[in-house]
């Protein structure tokens, strides 16, 4: 190897995962997913969990996300991953099993999945997109919509009294008793990333060591269905959806170890 090779790799910084296949994404600039499944296969790679990661995702958005990462993957009906999941889990208790879901999927016709799975404290983790509205089927209102929010079938902005309120499904699985870690985190930022980052990481090291179900969801953007700019719908999260779904941990009963003296 050349003087000059050796320099190359000394000095790399980044470099795509592994665990990512070489296909061109087909999410649209801008959009959440790209980031949060590089994170998921950053984190498979460093926790050499290739071979034993087993990922279901529904219909929507997330089933895009299949094509990219590469371990086994199952797709389930809409909304039934966490019960797919709960088979998968249960018939193979040394994997790694999670499932990955917009919010459409799992705080619609998943909801009841969702609730059940968590209550049951199924080994598994679920990692949660929240866009605010339906993204693929052409931006309708979501049972995450915040009040205001224009969508094709909200054109004048959800209205509580007329289209029901908001459900913040997030902090009603905080309080179920098989949920052992729940947040709430975004990647609209570099350290919104690493912050995402490390709490996939957590959710993924309790399935491995038999915590119970860890809930991980991100606020996100779909500038394409916001009808934004990327750069406009970041700031629109910013300054609409955090206040409405504030970021942090909801719940952490496996707190971390405290490190050695020694």
């Amino acid at each position: 190897m050349e003087l000059i090779d050796i320099i190359k790799q000394e000095n790399i910084v980044y470099k795509k995962s592994k665990v990512l296949n070489d296909v061109v994404m087909h999410y649209c600039p801008g959009c959440s997913h790209g980031t949060v499944q590089k994170v998921i296969a950053e984190l498979i790679e460093e926790l050499d969990l290739q071979e034993r990661a087993i990922g279901v995702a529904p219909v929507g958005c997330s089933v895009f996300i299949y094509n990219y990462i590469e371990v086994d993957w199952q797709e389930a009906a809409h909304g039934r991953a966490p019960a797919v999941a709960t088979g998968i889990s249960r018939l193979n208790p040394d994997k790694f099993v999670f499932t990955y879901q917009g919010d459409g999927d799992l705080a619609s016709i998943g909801s009841g999945e969702t609730l059940h799975a968590c209550n049951r404290g199924e080994n598994i983790l679920i990692i949660f997109i929240n866009n605010g509205i339906y993204g693929m089927t052409g931006g309708q209102m979501a049972p995450t919509t915040i009040e205001g929010m224009v969508t094709s079938t909200t054109p004048f902005g959800r209205n509580a009294e007329l289209n029901g309120h908001p459900l913040k499904i997030t902090e009603l699985i905080a309080k179920l008793p098989g949920t052992s870690y729940v947040t709430r985190q975004s990647v609209h930022t570099a350290a919104a990333v690493r912050k995402c980052k490390k709490a996939i990481k957590k959710g993924i090291q309790n399935v491995l060591e038999k915590k119970g179900t860890s809930f991980v969801e991100v606020v996100s953007t779909c500038n394409s269905g916001w009808k934004m700019t990327p750069v406009a719908a970041n700031k629109w999260m910013e300054e609409n959806m955090f206040p409405f779904y504030p970021l942090g941990d909801l719940k952490d009963d496996i707190k971390d170890e405290p490190a050695s003296k020694n």
